[in-house]
């Protein structure tokens, strides 16, 4: 049984999620102080965390950032928050998807479901390589002339995925497909900011124009 770990701060809220989670097969935990957020999920070591933006004496996107920092643990943000720039922003602070506020059960079900089957596929090591980037997928690792960073779950399947099919062009649907199983859950936009903080880890090991963008038709590399 996956373990979810739910920051809200709102109890009616955080209830009727807990419950729905129960419902739906998981066991569920959940903080009511938000100053060891971090702590508490080392300790208590989730499957995944939902997060809340909008919390009494921090913010949401800055434990996501905190979290990112020290675990690989998949996050969902759960918000009121619906801006783009609140997306962008939790996208790069390390959230693996957003999920706006009303949101449908079933909807957030299947994405938790889509993300925990993610995280726990491929552990056979895998080495792929082409023009001067080496990625080991099995340590999410892409290693260069510029020195070698460890990568995000979605920063590593977006890369394996186009340097497996190396000099063709991958549509964007089969990007959001193989990310999150279906294109019909994820908002478009969501793979841009997903392409973006890929290119900018690169550039960090000094790979840069690597990833060419086809409008209209997807990225290769």
């Amino acid at each position: 049984m996956s373990l979810i770990y739910v920051v809200e701060d709102d109890a009616a809220i955080r209830g009727e999620l807990v419950q729905a989670l129960e419902r739906n097969g998981f066991e569920a935990v959940w903080c009511e102080a938000f100053d060891h957020v971090v702590e508490d999920v080392q300790e208590r070591n989730p499957d995944l965390v939902l997060l809340d933006l909008t919390l009494p004496g921090t913010d949401g996107q800055f434990l996501c950032r905190e979290l990112r920092a020290v675990s690989e643990v998949p996050i969902i943000v759960l918000t009121s928050r619906v801006t783009e720039i609140d997306e962008v922003m939790s996208m790069t602070m390390g959230a693996d998807d957003f999920i706006p506020k009303p949101y449908s059960t079933r909807v957030l079900v299947a994405r938790i479901q889509a993300l925990l089957r993610r995280a726990a596929g491929g552990a056979e090591r895998t080495v792929l390589e082409h023009k001067g980037v080496t990625l080991d997928v099995s340590r999410s690792i892409a290693q260069a002339a510029g020195g070698q960073i460890e990568l995000t779950k979605n920063e590593m399947r977006i890369l394996g995925l186009l340097m497996a099919h190396a000099g063709t062009i991958v549509s964007r649907e089969e990007i959001m497909r193989d990310l999150w199983d279906s294109d019909a859950f994820v908002d478009d936009n969501t793979l841009t900011v997903n392409i973006n903080r890929l290119r900018a880890t690169l550039a960090k090991i000094g790979v840069s124009d690597y990833l060419t963008t086809h409008r209209g038709r997807g990225y290769s590399v």
